[in-house]
C-alpha cells in the first residue's frame, strides 16, 4: 500500500499550504520556512509600544508606514549641569541641576526610508516637518542600509575597533537631548516610520520574510495593509497574524508558493467521482460533520493600530447572535483604518462561523488533479470548500474539505474613537518681551519685578533657553527655561488719554494685535475685576479690561476699562501703535533673578529657542517699579498771606484697597518727601518735608524773585522711600 499525505502547513498561517510537489518538498516548506523549531508567538501590539534596552530583545522588521518603540542600543551617563541663582534679597543662593544624555534607539531590522514624527513619553518631540520640540544637540538616523557606516559619536565613546556599524539595522542616535522634560531621564520613545513608500501587499511582505520562496503576486481579492511590524521565532510566527487576520492561504502550484484568498471556487469536484473502492471494499462516497455552535466566539475584538489616530491602539469588534459565551481577540501589529479593521473582525467571525462544516469525501484516482489549498465548488454541496488534505491509498482518494465563507462582506459602519492627538506645530522663532512690573499683589516687594514674556508665532512654540548678558565681559549667564507662552502682541488702535484711573472707563476702546491665532482673551464681571482679573500691560500702562471681542483671526477689541492700575497712572494716554500688549498671567511670566537686577541698569536678556537660528534679544532699562513709592495724590497749593502751602495725600505700596478711617501703612524706612519747583524746565529750588505739606514762605519767594524769576511754577512731589525716589505729582502756582 502506496500512501502520500499532502497535509495543511498553515495553521498558523491562516490557511493550507499546498505540498502538491510531495512530502519531502512539504518537509522543507514546514521546517526551514515557516515552522523553525522552537517557534513562538508573533508581536503583540504591546511589544510595539514599549521601548526595551534588553540584550538579545527582537527588533521588529517593518513594512509601510508604522509607529513603533525601539530598543536603545548605546546611552552615555547623564551629562549634569549646575546653575547657582538668586532667590530673592537676603535670601540664600539657589543650585539647580539640568541633565542631558546622548543615547541610540534601534527601531527596525529592515532597512526603512525615513522617520517622519517621534514621540517622547507620548508627548510629541519630532514633528512632521523634522522640528523638534525640545533642544537637543543633533539627530542622526542611519537607515539600515548594508553599507551604512559608523555613527561618529558612538565610535568617538567607544572607539572605533568596539563600535559595529549596525548594517541592515535601522536606528536613530539622539546628541545631548535635555532631559527636563521628562524626568531627568531618557524617555520611552516611539517612532513614526516610513519603511516603504504607500501601502504594502501581503505577498511582499511574505516574499521579503520568506527570503523569495513565496512569489510576490498576490491574490487580488487581498487587502492592502498601511504597515505592517513582522516578529517571531519563525517565518510562520512573522506572518501568522497578517495571514490568519486577512483570511489568507498559502498554496502551492508550477510556479511556487503564492498567498491567496481562493475565493473563486471555479473547479468543480463532479459528484460522480464520490464512491471510491478501499481495499476491495466500497465505501460510502460522502460524510459530512459540523462542529458544535458552543466553540465559535459570539464576540471577536481585532487590535491594531490606526493612522488617524496618531498610529495609537484601536480595536473593532464583531458579534453575532445566537448560543455562546466565548470571547476572541486578534492581536494584529498592522496600521489599518477603522472601517477596515472593522470589515476584517466581521470577516474573520464569518468564517469561524461557517468553517464548522466539514466534509470527507472517497473518490477514485481522478480526484488527484485538485491540489490542497484550492476553493471547489463540489456537485451538489452548498457553499465553496476548501481542500484541506488529499490521500492516495490502495487505487483511492480520500479528500477532506473545510466550508469557506461566501464573499466580500459590505462594509460595516465603523467609528475610531476620539484621537488622543497631540498639535503637530513648528516651534518657530521666539518673541521676546522685557516688562518692569508695579506690585502685582499686596505683598510688599524688596527688589525690582522684572519679568520675561516668550512665545512664538507658531503653535508648536513651547520655551527657550533665557541668558543675561554681563554688562562688563559681554559674557552669558544662564537662567533656565522661560514659562510656558505668553499671551501677547501689540497695541493696534490705542486708547484715549486723560481718563481718571479711579473710575471705569467705557469711553474708551483698545484695539490689540495678538501673536497668533490660538490666543485667546476673555472678559470678567465687575466683581472679578475688582479682585484683580484680567490684567494686562499696555505700553507701560497696566489695565484690566471687563469684555473682550475678537473682531479679526488675531485681533481683540477691550472695553469697559481700568486705566493706570498699580500706580500707573502716568502712563495713560501714552500709548502709540506697536507697543507691545501682554496679558499679565502669572503662570506664563518669568521672573528675572534679583541678583541680575539694578536700579538704573541697562537689563539685557537673550533667548535661544528650538526654532531660533540665532539668539533673541530683549533691553530694559530697570525703574523697579514694584519698589518704589507711589506718586502723591489729591495735591494743592493755598496761598496765605504772602506764602504758599502745599499738601498732599500719601500714598502705599502696601495699601491698595480703601480701608476707612485708616492710614495706609508707610512701608518705607522714614516718611521723608522732595518737592522741586520748576519753571520752564529750570529748577527754581527744591526741599524735603518730613510730612505731607510744606510751606513755600514769604522769604523764599522773595529769594526766588530776587534771581530772576516770576509768574507760574510747577510743584513736583515725590516720596523718598527705602529703595529710591517714586514718581511726581504736581500742582501749579505763582510767584
Amino acid at each position: 500500500m502506496a500512501t502520500m499525505v499532502l497535509t495543511v502547513v498553515g495553521t498558523a498561517l491562516g490557511g493550507p499550504i499546498g505540498a502538491a510537489i510531495g512530502a519531502t518538498l512539504g518537509q522543507v516548506i514546514d521546517s526551514q520556512i515557516l515552522f523553525a523549531p522552537k517557534a513562538r508567538q508573533g508581536p503583540r501590539l504591546a511589544d510595539l509600544r514599549l521601548q526595551t534596552s534588553r540584550y538579545g530583545d527582537q527588533i521588529p522588521r517593518l513594512y509601510g508606514t508604522m509607529r513603533v518603540a525601539g530598543s536603545v542600543i548605546w546611552a552615555t551617563d547623564l551629562v549634569e549641569r549646575r546653575q547657582r541663582q538668586s532667590a530673592g534679597k537676603g535670601q540664600p543662593k539657589v543650585t539647580t541641576y539640568s541633565y542631558s544624555a546622548s543615547f541610540a534607539v534601534a527601531f527596525s531590522s529592515r532597512a526603512v526610508l525615513a522617520v517622519r514624527r517621534i514621540w517622547a513619553d507620548g508627548n510629541l518631540l519630532r514633528g512632521a516637518a523634522g522640528d523638534f520640540k525640545t533642544a537637543l544637540g543633533a539627530f542622526r538616523l542611519h537607515r539600515g542600509g548594508e553599507d551604512q557606516p559608523l555613527d561618529p559619536l558612538i565610535a568617538a565613546h567607544k572607539g572605533m575597533a568596539s563600535t559595529p556599524a549596525h548594517r541592515g539595522l535601522a536606528y536613530a542616535v539622539f546628541e545631548d537631548l535635555q532631559l527636563a522634560d521628562y524626568g531627568n531621564r531618557i524617555p520611552s520613545l516611539t517612532f513614526e516610520v516610513v519603511a516603504d513608500e504607500g501601502a504594502v501587499s501581503i505577498a511582499a511582505i511574505g516574499h521579503d520574510l520568506s527570503g523569495g520562496a513565496i512569489l510576490a503576486q498576490e491574490d487580488e481579492a487581498l487587502p492592502m495593509v498601511s504597515g505592517y511590524a513582522a516578529g517571531g521565532g519563525s517565518i510562520a510566527d512573522a506572518l501568522a497574524p497578517l495571514t490568519e487576520g486577512m483570511d489568507a492561504a498559502l498554496v502551492a502550484d508550477a510556479a511556487g508558493l503564492a498567498l491567496t484568498q481562493g475565493r473563486d471556487g471555479g473547479e468543480v469536484l463532479a459528484a460522480g467521482l464520490a464512491g471510491a473502492v478501499f481495499n476491495g471494499k466500497a465505501e460510502r462516497g460522502v460524510k459530512q460533520s459540523r462542529g458544535r455552535v458552543e466553540d465559535v466566539p459570539v464576540r471577536l475584538v481585532v487590535h491594531h493600530y490606526d493612522p488617524a489616530r496618531d498610529y495609537q491602539a484601536g480595536a473593532q469588534r464583531a458579534e453575532r447572535p445566537g448560543a455562546g459565551r466565548l470571547e476572541r481577540s486578534v492581536d494584529l501589529p498592522a496600521a489599518l483604518d477603522a472601517g477596515a479593521a472593522r470589515a476584517l473582525a466581521e470577516r474573520r467571525l464569518q468564517r469561524l462561523w461557517i468553517e464548522r462544516s466539514a466534509m470527507e469525501m472517497r473518490c477514485d484516482w481522478r480526484a488527484l488533479r485538485f491540489a490542497p489549498g484550492a476553493v471547489l465548488s463540489v456537485e451538489g454541496q452548498p457553499g465553496r470548500w476548501r481542500l484541506e488534505q488529499s490521500e492516495w491509498e490502495a487505487m483511492g482518494v480520500r479528500l477532506r474539505l473545510k466550508r469557506v465563507d461566501g464573499g466580500a462582506v459590505a462594509d460595516p459602519p465603523a467609528e475610531a474613537g476620539a484621537p488622543v492627538v497631540q498639535v503637530d506645530g513648528l516651534h518657530g522663532p521666539t518673541h521676546l518681551l522685557l516688562a518692569d512690573l508695579p506690585p502685582p499683589t499686596d505683598e510688599v516687594l524688596a527688589a525690582p519685578l522684572v519679568v520675561a514674556a516668550a512665545a512664538g508665532e507658531e503653535a508648536g512654540w513651547r520655551m527657550a533657553e533665557l541668558f543675561v548678558e554681563e554688562e562688563a565681559s559681554g559674557g552669558l549667564t544662564p537662567l533656565g527655561t522661560t514659562a510656558p507662552p505668553a499671551t501677547m502682541g501689540v497695541v493696534a488702535v490705542p486708547p484715549v488719554g486723560a481718563v481718571s484711573p479711579w473710575l471705569f472707563d467705557d469711553r474708551s476702546a483698545v484695539e490689540v494685535e495678538l501673536l497668533r491665532a490660538d490666543m485667546m482673551l476673555a472678559g470678567a464681571e465687575d466683581a472679578a475685576l475688582l479682585e484683580g482679573a484680567n490684567r494686562a500691560l499696555l505700553g507701560q500702562e497696566a489695565i484690566q479690561f471687563g469684555r473682550a471681542d475678537r473682531i479679526g483671526e488675531t485681533r481683540w477689541r477691550l472695553t469697559h476699562l481700568l486705566r493706570g492700575r498699580r500706580g500707573t497712572e502716568w502712563a495713560i494716554g501714552a500709548q502709540q501703535a506697536g507697543d507691545p500688549f501682554l496679558l499679565l498671567d502669572q503662570e506664563s511670566l518669568f521672573a528675572i533673578p534679583a541678583d541680575q537686577l539694578r536700579i538704573g541698569a541697562d537689563l539685557v536678556i537673550d533667548a535661544i529657542g528650538v526654532g531660533d537660528g540665532t539668539p533673541v534679544q530683549a533691553r530694559r532699562l530697570v525703574t523697579g517699579q514694584a519698589i518704589l513709592p507711589l506718586a502723591p495724590v489729591h495735591a494743592q497749593a493755598v496761598q496765605s498771606g504772602g506764602a504758599w502751602r502745599i499738601d498732599w495725600t500719601r500714598r502705599s505700596r502696601n495699601g491698595w484697597r480703601w480701608n476707612d478711617g485708616v492710614d495706609a501703612p508707610l512701608v518705607e524706612e522714614r516718611e521723608l518727601y522732595r518737592i522741586q519747583l520748576v519753571q520752564g524746565g529750570t529748577l527754581i529750588r527744591a526741599a524735603e518735608s518730613g510730612e505731607a505739606r510744606w510751606i513755600y514762605d514769604a522769604d523764599a519767594i522773595a529769594a526766588d524773585r530776587a534771581r530772576g524769576f516770576s509768574g507760574a511754577v510747577i510743584a513736583e512731589i515725590r516720596q523718598i522711600g527705602t529703595h529710591g525716589v517714586g514718581r511726581a505729582a504736581s500742582v501749579g502756582l505763582s510767584i
